[in-house]
């Protein structure tokens, strides 16, 4: 029988080849110390920074992720349950980098850094992953901010107007409402949902106490706004690296809808608005982290890349260039203050980082002016661009009477004669401040904002008791509502007063007439 030395040869190089498939190389290391969530690894030679691991422990596997690359030992942070992980565990690294479910399937989840369901229901049913930690798109990628984002407060889109793909900064001390104003942002959404302009909202839990989390998830759910929100739930008994990885987690999850407005076939969100509350947990978290890896400490214990966590983080909100499908991410960070401090060193990187802030003054909320927004030291980078004509039309008076008013009132308290003028500016203040109070979970619509403003500034309310300030503003707006709807859809049309200032006029009037008080 002859013998074919091709086919042999062939066979033989098939086997070689199937064999390369095979065999399977993986950079294993071994853990030499392990406490507070961090494992130090001998070995992993190959391993790179931020690197995604494998920890083979005795409940299974548990994953790491590589933060201190050192001469003979890899520093690891551990996600899950550290307190499994024991001496001498082998470690594998993966070759890949964090990664977390996304899709639409989150909507109206609860769920972990990891994406893992905290809710009790069912699993989440996506393959779709996307990266934790990217690099931000770059400005070639990016256009202006100039689309409103609705907060349903008059203090805010009057004077501290937030536009998608901004980053506006929430801060103040501990319980003066900061939470409360996102929330109220969130709840604002819901007006939108279903329409080309839908919002996804993603609120991020830091450090928060688990009551508190399921008071926001209760709220959401009463005011029908967890259709269209995540919530990314990293508490106070939650280690240091899941508070660590938190907000990146929810902004990856974000970034699907935003990238998404690419593929011409989508027609769902492209927006979303990321709440992160609050990045001073997650900063003492990363301190912590830090410590625990030997990083040297610096001002106020916090390592010297600290500011590169928060910027690396708040970089990636942006409003998209139409040829990338122009979806936005908007930001609202919130960081505690302690005694007003805002010049404190966490504070003030965050402050650099954001295009504006929105203060909370304590003194104010006690006073009983809430939301307790001090409009003088709160400020929007992005301004007018991100309000409709109308509002900027009545806006601009709204802050001249508020800085006069506060410049007035200290002359006022010291008991000093006041001429006609003054008392007029006095007056006029006093009721602007009773017409930007409003409850919470009350979002108003933009076009009542702007009727109630436009009223205030043209002296409709100067001679209305202060505590019937709110009954006037009710019935004016049911007027509007009522006997002069076809007036209101004008505006709403129109989105500016020229060309009808003078029917709003006699309308205010005809109606100032005819209230009583009830």
């Amino acid at each position: 029988m002859k013998i074919k030395t091709d086919e042999i040869a062939s066979v033989i190089r098939q086997e070689i080849e199937q064999f390369g498939n095979t065999l399977e190389v993986s950079d294993v290391g071994q853990v030499v110390e392990v406490g507070d969530g961090i494992a130090r690894v001998y070995g992993l030679g190959k391993a790179m920074a931020g690197e995604l691991v494998e920890c083979e422990s005795v409940g299974g596997r548990i994953i790491g992720q590589v933060m201190n690359l050192e001469t003979d030992t890899v520093g690891i942070a551990l996600f899950g349950d550290a307190t499994r992980v024991r001496e001498g565990d082998t470690v594998r690294s993966t070759g890949r980098l964090l990664e977390v479910p996304v899709g639409p399937e989150l909507l109206g989840r609860v769920v972990d850094p990891l994406g893992v369901p905290l809710d009790g229901g069912a699993p989440l049913g996506t393959n779709e992953t996307g990266k934790v930690d990217i690099v931000a798109p770059g400005i070639s990628k990016r256009q202006p901010v100039k689309e409103p984002m609705q907060f349903g407060i008059k203090a805010v889109d009057a004077m501290i107007p937030v536009g998608r793909g901004q980053r506006e900064l929430v801060i103040g001390d501990r319980k003066t409402g900061k939470t409360a104003v996102c929330l109220d942002c969130i709840i604002n959404q819901r007006q939108y949902w279903g329409t080309p302009d839908a919002v996804v909202c993603i609120y991020v839990a830091i450090g928060q106490k688990d009551s508190t989390v399921a008071g926001v998830l209760e709220t959401l759910k009463k005011h029908g706004a967890m259709e269209y929100t995540i919530i990314v739930n990293a508490g106070a008994s939650s280690s240091a690296p899941m508070q660590y990885i938190a907000p990146y987690s929810g902004c990856a999850m974000g970034e699907y809808f935003m990238w998404k407005g690419k593929d011409p076939n989508y027609t769902g969100p492209k927006h979303v608005l990321c709440v992160y509350d609050d990045l001073s947990k997650q900063a003492v978290a990363y301190r912590e982290l830090s410590l625990l890896l030997r990083r040297p400490p610096g001002r106020e214990a916090y390592p010297g890349d600290v500011f590169y966590l928060h910027s690396r983080l708040l970089e990636r909100s942006t409003k998209l260039s139409k040829e990338n499908g122009g979806g936005s991410i908007t930001a609202l960070p919130i960081i505690e203050t302690q005694e007003g401090d805002v010049s404190a060193y966490i504070p003030t990187n965050v402050i650099s980082i954001t295009d504006g802030q929105i203060y909370l003054q304590p003194e104010l909320f006690s006073a009983g002016v809430r939301p307790a927004i001090n409009v003088g030291i709160s400020v929007s980078r992005v301004g007018g661009a991100a309000q409709i004509k109308a509002m900027k039309e009545v806006a601009g008076s709204l802050r001249l009477d508020l800085a006069a008013y506060r410049e007035l009132e200290a002359f006022a308290q010291l008991g000093t004669e006041l001429d006609a003028a003054s008392k007029r500016q006095l007056d006029r203040g006093a009721r602007m401040v009773q017409i930007l109070k409003q409850g919470q979970y009350t979002p108003f619509d933009t076009i009542d904002q702007c009727i109630s403003m436009f009223a205030g500034s043209k002296g409709f309310l100067d001679d209305v008791a202060i505590d019937k300030v709110s009954v006037f503003e009710r019935d004016m707006l049911n007027y509007f509502q009522g006997p002069q709807k076809p007036l209101r859809d004008e505006l709403a049309k129109a989105k500016s007063f020229k060309g009808i200032e003078d029917k709003f006029l006699a309308a205010l009037r005809t109606f100032k007439q005819s209230w009583k008080p009830s």
